[in-house]
């Protein structure tokens, strides 16, 4: 995209430049005509023909033709070199308006990868707890089978010992 504006920004300069050319040429062109006009001036009084008038005339006629033609170009090429211009701005606004939402979305995802970062840490801490309880619940429980383990055993030996009185008996 940087090319691109590199791109037209010369192609800007180069129509400033033909432009500045145009003007150029224009100037030394109505400095030509205000020449041919002191010499039309010089001439009538010199010169008492009159067909020699009327082509002094036609040129004149045709240096103000071209002199036409020149500001038409001139316009043209102004109206070409602001349509470029255009072009670049709105190009240079388009891309601001990717970076801000470029920037935006970036932003947002960062703070939702810190949510989800505290999210995570705030697991594994209920986590560790779950797990500490668990295993604490695990150790009573193991204790709590090795007293029932033991009272049957005893209750066996107790059972066993009642069932060998009764056989006495």
């Amino acid at each position: 995209m940087e090319a691109d504006f590199s791109e037209m920004r010369n192609e800007l300069q180069s129509w400033d430049a033909l432009w500045r050319r145009i003007q150029l040429e224009c100037q030394q062109l109505h400095a030509e005509f205000l020449k041919i006009r002191e010499y039309e001036d010089m001439q009538a009084i010199q010169i008492k023909h009159q067909s020699s008038c009327v082509q002094f005339a036609e040129q004149l006629e045709n240096k103000n033709t071209e002199l036409l033609l020149l500001a038409q170009s001139q316009e043209h090429q102004r109206e070409e070199l602001n349509k470029i211009r255009n072009h670049i701005y709105r190009e240079e606004q388009s891309h601001r308006s990717e970076q801000e939402r470029t920037k935006t979305q970036i932003s947002g995802l960062t703070e939702e990868l810190h949510q989800k970062e505290i999210t995570i840490a705030t697991i594994m801490e209920k986590a560790s707890l779950l797990e500490r309880q668990l295993k604490m619940e695990v150790a009573i429980k193991d204790k709590l089978l090795a007293k029932q383990q033991l009272l049957d055993f005893r209750y066996k030996v107790i059972k066993s010992e009642n069932m060998h009185l009764k056989e006495m008996v």
